[in-house]
């Protein structure tokens, strides 16, 4: 690589990795009456990333692949920002900076094949306590296992009823692995949902899948065409991969995590864990649900005090009829969450599965 090639990848990628995190703050933290508060918190990484932009221009031909990952990330980044500060100039309404924040997966998609080459990406898709482990640095440094990575089965943004998957790259079939099912929320798509999960699965060592939908979102009334599909990827997936019998997680978004009530809860579920975050649920569904199948049922709930589209008091009814009708109940209440991922309890999550069962 030029010194020149060099010295431009040195330049952009401090101020677009900080611009990456800025936007999972802004992410987790958003909160329509805090957004003014929060967008402070974040600061302003891009208008170093808008400075720096330009030098990724006129780079030689042989260095295409690497120049398009940069661009487009750089890219996905700032005009997440400028739709943020939109926003926050009064240009917009608060539906805008959901929008704007569609960016950063797009951003994580583009730049997550340098993982590979550039330790500083590496690390920026590993959880932050696993940054120097060393064993984990040793299996990320040697080549990655065959069919493994990301993969999209008919997954592409717009479309319905594929998944996407994440197998990390030291996967090896002599042991099993814990599955990760995670469902997004409403009119989200798994594709997208995707960049939720995979720095836990690639740090702690889980194959991650992640449905989209097969109407605008789970059905959650009506005739239910989730549930067949989502049995069908998971065959799929545990036809290729070793995966372990007692660790099948379902997991899932508002939408998403109602829906892992409704599909989880049934008799026949292939699932052996749940993890619902910022979910709704109908006392109903505890008292149709298969008693047999709840007895015991591990079911791990994480809700936002400040959640403002399903009250906190509705996740603390859940718990109480769960825990009534026989289930193992865990429940995580977390003082400054609103209706956001709080990606920061993935590992927690991934260590109850471990642990229970």
């Amino acid at each position: 690589m030029s010194e020149a090639v060099i010295d431009d990848v040195v330049a952009v990628l401090p101020p677009l990795l900080q611009s990456l995190e800025a936007l999972g703050f802004v992410a987790r933290h958003f909160h329509p009456p805090s957004f003014d508060r929060v967008m402070q918190a974040a600061g302003q990484p891009d208008e170093d990333l808008s400075a720096v932009r330009p030098r990724l221009a006129n780079w030689p031909a042989e260095f295409a692949n690497l120049k398009r990952s940069l661009e487009t990330a750089s890219d996905a980044a700032l005009a997440a920002f400028g739709g943020l500060r939109a926003v926050q100039a009064g240009q917009g309404d608060i539906t805008l900076a959901f929008r704007a924040l569609r960016q950063l997966p797009r951003a994580e998609e583009a730049l997550y094949p340098l993982a590979a080459k550039f330790p500083p990406v590496s690390r920026f898709f590993l959880n932050p306590e696993l940054c120097e482990d060393a064993d984990l640095l040793a299996r990320l440094a040697g080549p990655a296992v065959e069919a493994t990575g990301i993969l999209h089965d008919h997954n592409e943004p717009k479309s319905r009823g594929g998944f996407s998957l994440y197998v990390p790259e030291y996967y090896t079939a002599d042991c099993t692995w814990p599955l990760v099912m995670a469902l997004h929320g409403g009119s989200g798509n798994g594709h997208g949902f995707l960049w939720r999960w995979l720095r836990d699965a690639r740090s702690l060592g889980a194959i991650l899948v992640t449905p989209t939908a097969m109407g605008s979102t789970w059905a959650l009334m009506g005739e239910d065409a989730d549930t067949q599909n989502l049995s069908r990827i998971l065959d799929s997936v545990r036809s290729r991969f070793n995966i372990d019998s007692k660790r099948l997680l379902l997991t899932g978004m508002s939408d998403g995590g109602t829906f892992s009530y409704v599909t989880g809860l049934e008799r026949d579920s292939p699932f052996t864990h749940l993890a619902p975050v910022a979910a709704t649920f109908h006392p109903l569904m505890a008292e149709i649900a298969d008693a047999d199948r709840l007895r015991g049922l591990p079911i791990h709930i994480v809700h936002g005090a400040l959640d403002w589209m399903f009250p906190v008091q509705t996740a603390r009814q859940t718990r109480d009829l769960l825990t009534a009708a026989g289930a193992d109940v865990t429940y995580r209440e977390i003082d400054n969450l609103s209706h956001c991922y709080p990606r920061e309890m993935n590992a927690e999550i991934l260590q109850w599965l471990a642990a229970s069962g």
